[in-house]
């Protein structure tokens, strides 16, 4: 199966994977879904927070909390966005400020070698689609 994703109703979706995830897709604004755009930038926060997980929970502790908040830069009207913007919320008051410089420069290496998604919006890549003839 790999993922799908299966209209469900008028604007509403699902998405799948075949390990049994749903989440609920739709237009921008509608109730208990995301919108594709929405999905897209919370992917590069999601794949940021795995890829740093590991950097963060060794200096500032096993069980340190974090968020990654996202935002994106869009034009008026576009049907696409100009950037995506992540940031980090963890408590670092616990480092110096040499140990808080390096924790932020190897979460930067980590994300830029090893997160698939931020590394494919930075690519850019071609989507193709195929509709039966």
């Amino acid at each position: 199966m790999g993922l799908e994703v299966q209209r469900v109703g008028e604007h509403e979706f699902v998405g799948r994977n075949e390990r049994g995830a749903e989440v609920r897709l739709g237009r921008k604004g509608a109730e208990g879904a995301f919108s594709p755009a929405e999905l897209l930038q919370v992917a590069a926060a999601g794949c940021s927070a795995v890829t740093a997980e590991n950097l963060i929970t060794r200096r500032v502790g096993e069980d340190a909390k974090f968020r990654v908040d996202v935002t994106a830069d869009r034009r008026e009207g576009a049907s696409e966005l100009d950037a995506v913007h992540l940031k980090f919320d963890v408590d670092v008051s616990g480092l110096g400020q040499d140990e808080r410089e390096a924790l932020a420069l190897a979460v930067d290496r980590a994300i830029d070698k090893l997160c698939t998604v931020s590394r494919t919006l930075k690519k850019g890549i071609p989507v193709t689609e195929e509709l039966p003839i």
